[in-house]
């Protein structure tokens, strides 16, 4: 029995007992599925529900007493060898061998599917992250929400959202010029301007915009900035776009702040909100009335100068969401971003959105890793390409992931390049090559899931200790890939990796799926083979979560 059987059938149970009137409920409020999870103690069963307790008010009755009912049912299905009822009215129940054992037939069969829900299902969401200036390398800063950005990403979509993965290019004013102005600079063998860009980089882009346009130094500076710009931009852009790649990053929409500028949109947000009665003049400027919803003050939009502020920008930038039909926006934004939670609030509340609802701000803290030398090409930076290619994309993309975003984080380089134990990404990568190359061997010895195209499997023959405990955590995988998705937090991913790993191991110790010698290959070695190969579906369908490779081999 999976746990989405078990669930079903619980949900089954309880509608037969609102049939019979034991319990007075509306048909809308029994539930197609109940939730199920692994009691964190194994002595209190397999599955453990709080549907009494989620249900019994609407009933009108004791929690204990609801649970009572239900349980009376639930002793009746097949496979069920036991119901206990725990504190206020938790039910935990116990299932025999043969039908926890099915779930690895189930595994195998559902593929990269397992795990996957549809939770979310209908939630449109754009999730805006990373969104560097295009004035320089990805750097230290930006991995944190490159990692952890795409793998929350990716559990939305294993929950049912249909999510876009946004990139918001700041193409768009004073700081751009300054890029141009660096590049210039160099070009003509000059120093960096003041308050202009460092780095060898710079360089490395002038060579570009040269090769692109070979008569530039003949140009007055006035003629060649703004074609320095937009080609300096192009390479930059280039550059960002490979290194995401290498990181295993892919964004569905790189949006250009220049083009929503040019495209009238920032007139066009002020007066939509203007006709929402949030817009009003004072000194010669054009406000917002966010403290109507919270912000700490009124937002300038136009300036008295009639220059549009970055403030006019972020609202003309979410109306561009909610027009595109993205009912739920997500900003990852960095650390010292906290100062903008409120006035995106406000922003979504003045264009008539709710703030709980249609928009969410997650802050990620600063990361940081022992002995990592400042980029020689940037400057003064550590590029994340020099990390890449120092650590590793799986070494850091699964080190960003296992911690939450709101924990400070210091990476150690010489754990991570250990292959050992202690090493958490190399744990749970050897526990998957590890699986592979026990199924290389069963095939080596004969050992097949199938004898004559008739699936060889016997559920009540996982019954060993480590079996039971290796299925369970298994079972709980769809749990929290759910959990994650809707909490925005894939550490929990990564962490259940981790737990799986260690129970595959201590199974692996303890349960042969090649026979030893001469030894006939018997229905517990072909069923076994189930079970391993289950254990090599989730921890794949888990890596790939979190961006990280599964190796056939290490």
């Amino acid at each position: 029995m999976t746990p989405e059987e078990l669930s079903a059938a619980i949900s089954a149970c309880l509608k037969d007992a609102v049939s019979t009137g034991e319990i007075t409920l509306t048909e809308s409020a029994v539930p197609d599925s109940v939730r199920v999870e692994r009691p964190k103690n194994r002595d209190h069963g397999d599955w453990a529900t709080n549907i009494a307790l989620q249900l019994s008010k609407q009933a009108g009755m004791n929690p204990r007493e609801f649970a009572g009912i239900l349980s009376n049912h639930l002793q009746g299905i097949p496979g069920v060898t036991g119901v206990e009822i725990a504190g206020p009215g938790f039910l935990n129940i116990t299932v025999d061998a043969a039908t926890a054992g099915v779930l690895a037939k189930a595994i195998v069969e559902a593929g990269t599917s397992y795990g996957t829900n549809q939770a979310l299902a209908g939630r449109v969401v754009n999730m805006e992250f990373v969104s560097a200036n295009p004035t320089g390398p990805l750097h230290i800063g930006h991995t944190r929400w490159a990692a952890l950005g795409d793998a929350i990403a990716r559990v939305l979509r294993a929950s049912g959202a249909d999510v876009t993965a946004e990139y918001y290019i700041n193409d768009a004013g004073s700081q751009m010029n300054v890029f141009a102005n660096s590049v210039l600079s160099r070009l003509h063998g000059r120093g960096v301007p003041e308050g202009g860009y460092p780095g060898e980089y710079i360089r490395e882009l002038g060579d570009e915009v040269l090769k692109a346009h070979p008569g530039i130094r003949e140009l007055t500076d006035e003629a060649a900035l703004p074609v320095i710009r937009a080609a300096a931009y192009e390479a930059q852009m280039a550059d960002i776009k490979t290194t995401l790649a290498e990181f295993g990053v892919e964004f569905d929409v790189f949006f250009s702040e220049k083009e929503l500028h040019d495209a009238g949109a920032i007139e066009s947000a002020v007066a939509r909100l203007r006709e929402q009665g949030h817009v009003f003049d004072d000194g010669g400027a054009v406000w917002l009335r966010t403290t109507d919803f919270g912000d700490d003050k009124d937002r300038v939009m136009i300036r008295a100068n009639g220059e549009p502020t970055y403030f006019a920008a972020d609202a003309a930038y979410y109306l561009s969401k909610k027009d595109r039909g993205f009912t739920e926006k997500i900003y990852l934004l960095g650390a010292d971003h906290h100062g903008y939670i409120n006035r995106l609030k406000a922003i979504a509340a003045c264009a008539g959105d709710d703030p709980e609802v249609n928009i969410e701000v997650l802050i990620g803290q600063l990361v940081s890793v022992n002995g990592a030398k400042l980029s020689k090409r940037a400057g003064n930076i550590i590029e994340l390409k020099d990390l890449i290619s120092w650590l590793g994309k799986d070494a850091v993309r699964y080190s960003l992931a296992r911690f939450p975003a709101d924990s400070p984080l210091t990476l150690d380089p010489e754990l991570l390049k250990k292959h050992s134990n202690e090493n958490p990404v190399f744990y749970v990568q050897y526990a998957h090559a590890r699986s592979r190359g026990t199924a290389r061997n069963a095939a080596e010895a004969g050992v097949e899931r199938q004898v004559d195209g008739v699936d060889a499997f016997d559920a009540s023959l996982l019954d060993h200790a480590t079996e039971n405990e290796l299925l369970s955590y298994l079972g709980s995988y769809p749990s929290i890939v759910a959990k994650a998705a809707e909490l925005r937090e894939p550490h929990r991913v990564a962490r259940h990796l981790e737990v799986i790993a260690g129970a595959y191991h201590r199974w692996y110790d303890a349960c042969r799926v090649s026979p030893q010698g001469d030894d006939p290959v018997l229905d517990v070695n072909r069923t076994r083979l189930w079970l391993n190969d289950a254990t090599s579906q989730v921890l794949f369908n888990g890596l790939e979560l979190l961006g990280v490779s599964a190796p056939e081999r290490m």
